[in-house]
């Protein structure tokens, strides 16, 4: 036995799933999905043979084969991060098999909205999320990138309903009890991009393969932000190559969507903070689009190598800013992300997990949810970004090209890409000292500077009180690299006057809002209080929540506030945040008792 993934039961002596057709009733008085699973195998057996699937508090009737014979299976006892081992005992012969079973109304991949929490007020709504180890909450299956499975899905939805999946839509049609849709996903996907939503739903198309799907009353606003979505396509596609899935659909979702971003193939989900009014903010969109090439086309073959999907994909995406609005815009994107490594590298070295600051991790036995931060981004794309200046960029492009080209549809490893730039240009990793980088804690000094005479304006600034003048033309980045780099804590007046000639604590920006309320909570501003917590309220985005709630409770005097606004809107927030606000809260309690 040999287990493919440290997060999954997936055996690589074991039959290998390649297709799943799946039906599934929507139940929303329930909260469950009724489904059936029918799993194909990549070849029948000639004897019998035990097949190990992942599984997390499914309610499993009944195992057949494709000849209606029963399957003998067990359940293994539950594990906190794997969920449960579906051990099956096949018979020979057995060609697919099909599972009867029904999801738990407390699926971690699964959040269920009530009416009165949609934008219409009138319609229930019900949407998935599936990275990094949720599908088995969703789907017996080998839940590893490294088993890409195609699929068929058929979702029966309530009457007035529109279900939409990251896949081609076939048709929809009514019957007793509801509308059925179907989709079919022909190109192979890690399993945990399978990704559905159903609620009250329309469409604006954007250009000939893209369309934004949205709640109606938010259709128009969705449609403007996202209008240029063609030319991310076609800069995009001028960089990396043909375009494979087809279709770039966009998903704005509710507001409790715990992500910036999904890159479900075909159907991005994304959150509604970036409707911004302005287009500030459609970076996201880039670095979701990014993922088509490096991500869902090139897969890193379990999360200790995440960095192959992330920090690729930082790096693609400040390729298509910077052919779209230029180096300085790259740069100060670049500079953003170096300010947000650095937190992120010291808070696990001050928690003592330092070893979270590699590219390739050790996870066994850790929640890849609660190993989740910037680092694989970042410091990722920092690797790729000195690489690219050692080998320069005509010849980083072309090796490059080489290895999406010839990792296609595939997974892989950091050993597969250190390879790859061997055969492609050796020695220029230990030229860089690839090791330390890929194996080593922190930042090596190595690490390429951003560099932008915008950016240098703007921190020459830092720690004062600007002139409105002096502001005007500031994007967003620019806002944020500036309160990023005041220094903590701020004077009570300073902020006053920043809020007072700005207006920050009503800002209509996410970014720009989260920023300044950052620096107010860890300058220990009373007046942000309640405009955090308001914000706090009304949005479930992880980026924005874990530093908000983490300035709160590190402090003894708002430890009871960040208490108090968990257990307010913690029902609001999808199950992935929950689980992870609440270690966030639980750790901080724990250092905050133990510091004399």
């Amino acid at each position: 036995m040999a287990l493919l993934d440290p997060h999954s039961f997936a055996d690589d002596t074991q039959p290998v799933v390649r297709h799943v057709e799946w039906r599934a009733a929507v139940d929303f008085t329930e909260r469950a999905l009724h489904c059936v699973a029918r799993l194909h195998l990549e070849r029948p057996l000639e004897e019998g043979a035990t097949l190990d699937l992942d599984t997390r508090a499914l309610e499993l009737a009944e195992i057949r084969d494709q000849r209606g014979w029963a399957v003998p299976f067990e359940l293994g006892p539950v594990d906190p991060v794997f969920g449960q081992r579906l051990r099956l005992s096949l018979p020979p012969h057995t060609a697919a098999i099909s599972v009867r079973y029904r999801t738990s109304p407390d699926a971690s991949a699964l959040q269920w909205l009530g009416a009165a929490q949609t934008l219409g007020g009138r319609h229930p709504y019900l949407f998935s999320q599936c990275q990094a180890i949720h599908a088995r909450s969703v789907l017996p299956c080998q839940d590893t990138p490294a088993r890409r499975i195609t699929y068929g899905a058929e979702l029966l939805v309530p009457p007035g309903l529109t279900a939409v999946m990251a896949a081609a839509g076939i048709d929809a049609k009514e019957e007793a009890g509801g509308t059925r849709f179907r989709f079919r996903m022909v190109q192979p996907i890690p399993p945990y991009l399978l990704a559905f939503a159903v609620g009250e739903l329309g469409y604006r198309d954007l250009s000939p393969r893209s369309r934004v799907w949205t709640e109606p009353g938010l259709l128009d606003a969705a449609a403007w932000e996202f209008a240029d979505v063609e030319r991310h396509l076609a800069a995009a596609e001028g960089l990396f190559g043909p375009y494979d899935w087809e279709r770039f659909d966009l998903l704005v979702m509710p507001p409790s969507f715990p992500y910036g971003g999904m890159e479900n193939p075909r159907l991005t989900f994304l959150t509604p903070t970036l409707l911004a009014k302005d287009r500030s903010l459609v970076n996201v969109v880039a670095h979701e689009l990014a993922h088509s090439w490096t991500g869902n086309l090139v897969t890193n073959v379990n999360a200790e190598h995440f960095w192959l999907n992330e920090g690729f994909t930082v790096f693609a995406e400040r390729r298509i800013i910077e052919a779209l609005d230029g180096t300085e815009a790259a740069e100060l994107q670049a500079a953003l992300g170096r300010r947000e490594l650095d937190d992120a590298v010291a808070r696990f070295r001050a928690q003592g997990l330092p070893q979270l600051t590699c590219l390739r991790t050790h996870l066994a036995g850790v929640d890849p949810d609660e190993a989740f931060s910037v680092v694989p981004y970042e410091k990722g794309y920092l690797f790729l970004r000195l690489l690219e200046a050692t080998l320069g960029r005509t010849q980083f492009d072309a090796l490059l090209q080489g290895w999406l080209a010839g990792h296609r549809f595939g997974a892989v490893t950091t050993e597969d890409f250190t390879r790859h730039v061997e055969a492609v240009a050796p020695g220029a990793l230990e030229a860089i000292d690839a090791t330390a980088w890929i194996d080593g804690e922190g930042i090596p000094p190595n690490a390429p500077p951003a560099r932008s005479t915008r950016l240098d304006a703007v921190l020459k600034l830092a720690g004062s009180v600007p002139e409105v003048e002096v502001t005007q033309g500031w994007n967003v980045t620019e806002w944020q690299l500036f309160l990023d780099a005041t220094p903590r804590p701020a004077a009570p007046d300073e902020l006053a006057s920043l809020d007072r000639r700005f207006s920050l604590s009503t800002s209509a920006n996410a970014e720009l809002l989260s920023s300044w309320l950052c620096l107010a909570l860890e300058s220990n501003y009373a007046p942000a209080i309640d405009p955090a917590c308001d914000f706090l309220g009304r949005i479930g985005r992880m980026k924005y929540l874990k530093p908000l709630y983490r300035a709160l409770a590190q402090r003894p005097e708002t430890r009871e506030v960040a208490e108090r606004c968990f257990d307010q809107n913690a029902p609001r927030y999808h199950p992935i945040a929950r689980q992870v606000l609440r270690s966030l809260l639980d750790k901080a309690a724990a250092t905050v008792q133990s510091t004399p």
